[in-house]
């Protein structure tokens, strides 16, 4: 790929390449996921409808255990969420290239953006199923490890200093990326499966409620739903490394409206944490 050309240009003719080998039609406008490095697209077989996804990464950058999530994620039950039914890999120079053609859910995000801008008004059914979601796959048993000790302590001394309790003590299954755009309705579906796998207790919860600051009465809801998760210490905990990795994420230029209710945010919890 020349290292010049518009990577939004390159990504759209990668997904084109899809289509040939899935025999594919696209349909509508392709959307474009985090810093571009994926592309998506409604597509059409005969009268059978799919997502199209194709996530491009330089090669030594590649690390399986993301580069497989959504695929490995088909084996969760019980949980709504698309399913891959197929992949095609191919290489460019020194970019991998991963087309996933999956099953197609009708809905809408709640949010074109990570953190929620605007309120919405979901259903009580639609609560329901996020929490039971949750709360089964928090059971789910894996070996997946994208987050450890060692980056949770790093992050604490890095923001936090050296008194602030940073020994997780109970690990679950979370799906580690659960922001507004991950999250379609009327009826539940969660999105983008790559990074999930072990997290500290309520990384789930403290990563939508975290998503949700900048409107009020959608946060409280969050808080209202998964309460008895996120007042535990465990809550806190997960709540207070959400946030690390947020801040660091509004460094590199990410939704800075939430720099200032994020920071106040942590200064409440610690004041119950130390």
């Amino acid at each position: 790929m020349d290292g010049l050309e518009d990577y939004r240009t390159y990504m759209s003719k990668a997904i084109l390449n899809a289509t040939s080998y899935f025999n594919v039609v696209l349909q509508g406008k392709p959307t474009f996921g985090w810093h571009d490095r994926s592309i998506g697209s409604k597509a059409i077989r005969n009268q059978d409808e799919f997502w199209l996804r194709v996530v491009s990464e330089r090669k030594k950058w590649i690390q399986e255990v993301w580069w497989e999530g959504n695929f490995a994620a088909n084996n969760i039950k019980g949980i709504p969420k698309p399913y891959v039914i197929d992949i095609y890999e191919w290489e460019d120079g020194k970019i991998q290239l991963r087309a996933e053609l999956m099953s197609f859910v009708k809905g809408l995000v709640c949010s074109s953006t990570q953190e929620i801008r605007a309120y919405i008004d979901l259903p009580e059914n639609w609560w329901f199923a996020l929490r039971n979601s949750l709360l089964k796959l928090s059971c789910w048993e894996t070996d997946r490890i994208l987050t450890n000790q060692e980056d949770v302590t790093h992050q604490f001394l890095v923001f936090y200093g050296d008194d602030v309790n940073s020994k997780v003590t109970k690990w679950t299954t979370a799906h580690r990326d659960l922001h507004w755009a991950n999250l379609m309705a009327p009826e539940l579906t969660i999105l983008d499966w790559e990074g999930w796998g072990l997290a500290p207790a309520g990384y789930d919860a403290a990563t939508l409620y975290c998503y949700s600051l900048l409107v009020p009465k959608i946060a409280k809801r969050v808080y209202e739903i998964f309460a008895d998760i996120l007042n535990t210490p465990e809550g806190i905990q997960a709540q207070l490394y959400v946030i690390t990795r947020m801040l660091r994420r509004i460094d590199k230029g990410d939704y800075i409206a939430l720099a200032g209710p994020l920071h106040r945010h942590a200064r409440n919890l610690l004041a119950k944490y130390r």
